[in-house]
């Protein structure tokens, strides 16, 4: 019945700073759309913005910020993705290590965001 993610919501206490991560260290498109919303835009998905105590509804039941883990495949291999994060001085916490993604054995690095959600960027193997 569920064929793919369309988008997910995020809720930040910076949107400053999670415009920043998402854009300009993780390197996905800003899209602004309806009333001055703002998403992150990457493949055919997108991560829609919530400002926390700002909302917008409906909205999930307990909107709260760090609560998120997230895998993301890349499009260039993985020691691409390190070399980037070394060079915008994003600290990696953990990897590259192996893990079992939803197709198949990836390998990841982990980071956190902002806001403390753990992001994982891995490749599949």
């Amino acid at each position: 019945m569920i064929d793919q993610l369309d988008h997910l919501v995020l809720t930040t206490i910076d949107p400053v700073a999670a415009e920043d991560f998402y854009v300009r260290v993780l390197g996905m498109q800003l899209q602004t759309f309806a009333g001055g919303r703002k998403a992150f835009k990457y493949g055919q998905q997108k991560i829609n913005l919530h400002v926390r105590g700002q909302e917008f509804e409906p909205k999930a039941h307990l909107p709260v910020p760090g609560a998120l883990d997230l895998c993301f495949i890349a499009s260039v291999p993985l020691e691409q993705v390190i070399a980037h994060l070394l060079q915008v001085n994003w600290p990696i916490i953990e990897g590259p290590v192996a893990r079992t993604g939803a197709t198949g054995p990836i390998r990841s690095v982990y980071l956190r965001d902002p806001d403390l959600n753990l992001i994982e960027i891995a490749e599949r193997v």
